[in-house]
């Protein structure tokens, strides 16, 4: 187990070759920028920094697995647990009970900051009336967005894709892991924005492809597409976004020895 609360499988020195060497007689490895003249997206990261409130807050549940906030206590019971709190408070919100077990009667998450929101609306006025999809992980994350972009809309239908492709969302909110394989989100914009972060690769990856390099080309847009991190200083955000970079890198390993069997 990691401080971070996340187990992970170590290997072995020689497991990657030996990984190589079973996949390569039965792989098949093609590399669209060795036919196309693909342009890599420019990634932004835009750093906030936690109140000292919050920031007191996040601490102790990062040493104790118990907080206060705004009156309330806070407790985590296990490593993985304190995983979620912690990416919450980073975001802005912490929920008082695990977010996928039974509804409180009142008040189900305490706001601690809304610096990651102040953040994204610099973004989105920035982009001078460009649409900005926005991936969110936290309902409360969704809830809040909803409440301080007025024209935002919650990607849950055909209907959402469409008129975003039409240019009529300004601000569109998506969960990675409802808005991969399948969408195609290219039409209505080549700007995305992370707003909270898990440590799921895959539905990162496949977000970012709706709207990406390879599909502005395939849609005959020549733009380049934005990608912004919004990041809270010093915390778990920082993790989650090197993980994942580790674990992009191991792929790209894997693929290159693929292309060279």
């Amino acid at each position: 187990p990691h401080p971070d609360g996340v187990s992970e499988w170590i290997p072995l020195p020689f497991a990657e070759a030996q990984i190589h060497a079973a996949l390569a007689d039965c792989t098949l490895a093609i590399r669209a920028a060795d036919w196309f003249d693909i342009k890599e997206p420019i990634v932004e990261t835009v750093y906030v920094d936690l109140p000292a409130k919050a920031r007191r807050a996040y601490k102790e549940m990062q040493n104790k697995l118990f907080m206060e906030l705004n009156g309330l206590e806070f407790e985590a019971f296990s490593s993985a647990a304190k995983s979620q709190k912690c990416l919450q408070l980073a975001s802005g919100a912490v929920y008082l009970n695990n977010e996928d077990g039974p509804p409180m009667a009142n008040n189900p998450y305490s706001v601690a900051h809304d610096e990651k929101l102040d953040a994204l609306q610099s973004i989105v006025e920035e982009a001078a009336g460009a649409p900005v999809l926005v991936a969110y992980h936290f309902k409360s994350d969704l809830e809040r967005l909803l409440k301080r972009f007025k024209g935002a809309r919650q990607l849950l239908s055909a209907k959402d894709e469409a008129d975003w492709n039409a240019g009529k969302i300004p601000v569109l909110l998506a969960h990675p892991a409802s808005a991969g394989h399948g969408l195609n989100l290219q039409h209505g914009g080549n700007r995305i924005v992370f707003f909270s972060h898990d440590w799921n690769l895959e539905n990162y990856a496949q977000i970012n492809e709706r709207l990406g390099p390879v599909r502005q080309m395939q849609s005959g847009y020549n733009r380049p597409v934005y990608i912004y991190h919004i990041v809270a200083r010093g915390t778990l955000d920082e993790v989650v976004i090197d993980r994942r970079i580790s674990k992009r890198a191991v792929a790209d390993c894997l693929r290159d020895a693929m292309l060279a069997a």
